[in-house]
């Protein structure tokens, strides 16, 4: 079997959470899909080593706007797989009859203000279009599935829970923080773990990630002794309205208590996290919440909020939080900076959840899908 895979969110160079599903994701049915025949439709090159080897047939098809809609669609018209596979985007307008997406999240129907009104037009027709052409849809967690059931009246039986992977194993090098971390938290204007404490939140800063109540919550206990030389860390790439949140930290007065570092390259990931003392992740809408796992997988107690799939993500390893309670999240803050017992046992469950995810698992229930619409069941 042929099995197109649109691989053009895979190479970004800065990527994110969907385009981070999109690589792994790849890499893992390359592996798992041996006996099955593979073409990466892309944009432009792939980068060396990017999938680890020839592996799959690439087809790289430069194109200066509107790639999927034009490019993408004239490519399946003259040459389409057995089945088109899309991890991380949108279905082309023109499409095998057998094609399989993956919807992340609904956020935008939840929280539609946390959004720019031409990306909110975007996604609530990508979404859709995707609802109702594709043959099977992946959902990233229950969560997903439940809301695009009832937002869209895809038949349940339609949409496949597929939950992503956890953190690789080359990610889960140790636990404590080590001599070389010491160079890369000097690089973000950290001092080691111990010295200069500081909670963490890694992810984009947008509307949606609940920034300015954290940032709001951290305030309510920055002035507590317990808390003397604490600062909050908001790693992540500049997303919509982020200069908002540079005038809320100016206005509370918290220069040189709330630092924004930038985006943090996966090499990078690990001394941050192992620094930490918590990791404060109370966003307001996810379809899945990779960075819950990561935390875990390094042994970082974590905050997380009650809404959407994050409760299904952490399970019993992270304290859940309303998240438009800032008060709620300043406990949540506070017990971890100064319960130790706490915090410990945080972070032994993190280690054990996030056991429940792998990217093996995520391929091998993501190839099902795709053999199954193939077969045309």
């Amino acid at each position: 079997m042929l099995i197109g895979v649109d691989a053009s969110r895979a190479t970004t160079t800065h990527r994110t959470g969907t385009e981070n599903y999109s690589l792994r994701l790849i890499r893992g049915l390359l592996q798992v899909g041996a006996e099955h025949r593979f073409r990466l439709y892309t944009q432009q090159p792939l980068p060396d080593g990017l999938f680890g080897g020839p592996r799959a047939e690439v087809r790289a098809m430069p194109f200066p706007r509107l790639w999927t809609h034009v490019r993408l669609s004239a490519e399946m018209a003259v040459r389409p797989p057995d089945v088109l596979f899309v991890p991380a985007h949108v279905l082309p307008l023109v499409h095998p009859r057998r094609s399989v997406a993956t919807v992340h999240d609904l956020g935008f129907l939840a929280y539609p203000a946390a959004h720019r009104p031409r990306d909110l037009r975007y996604l609530r027709w990508s979404t859709g279009w995707n609802a109702r052409q594709a043959a099977a849809v992946i959902a990233d967690s229950a969560a997903t599935k439940a809301d695009l059931v009832r937002a869209y009246g895809v038949a349940p039986d339609k949409v496949h829970v597929v939950h992503l992977g956890g953190p690789d194993a080359a990610m889960q090098p140790g636990l404590s923080v080590r001599d070389a971390d010491r160079e890369t938290l000097s690089r973000y204007g950290l001092a080691a773990a111990g010295a200069a404490p500081y909670l963490l939140y890694i992810g984009t800063l947008q509307p949606r990630k609940n920034l300015a109540r954290t940032i709001g919550a951290f305030a309510r206990i920055a002035g507590d002794p317990m808390l003397a030389g604490y600062r909050l860390v908001l790693a992540g790439k500049q997303g919509w309205l982020y200069e908002e949140l540079l005038a809320q930290v100016q206005r509370l007065g918290l220069a040189g208590r709330v630092l924004f570092p930038g985006y943090v390259p996966d090499a990078d990931l690990p001394a941050l996290l192992r620094g930490a003392r918590a990791f404060v992740f109370p966003s307001l809408y996810e379809g899945f919440g990779i960075p819950v796992l990561e935390a875990g997988a390094y042994g970082v107690p974590v905050i997380t909020s009650t809404t959407s799939s994050l409760p299904e993500v952490a399970g019993d390893a992270a304290l859940l939080v309303d998240p438009h309670d800032v008060d709620a999240i300043a406990e949540a803050m506070y017990r971890l900076v100064t319960d130790d017992a706490l915090a410990a046992e945080l972070a032994r469950r993190g280690r054990e959840n996030v056991k429940r995810f792998s990217w093996e698992k995520c391929a091998r229930e993501t190839l099902a899908v795709l053999e199954s619409v193939a077969r045309g069941r």
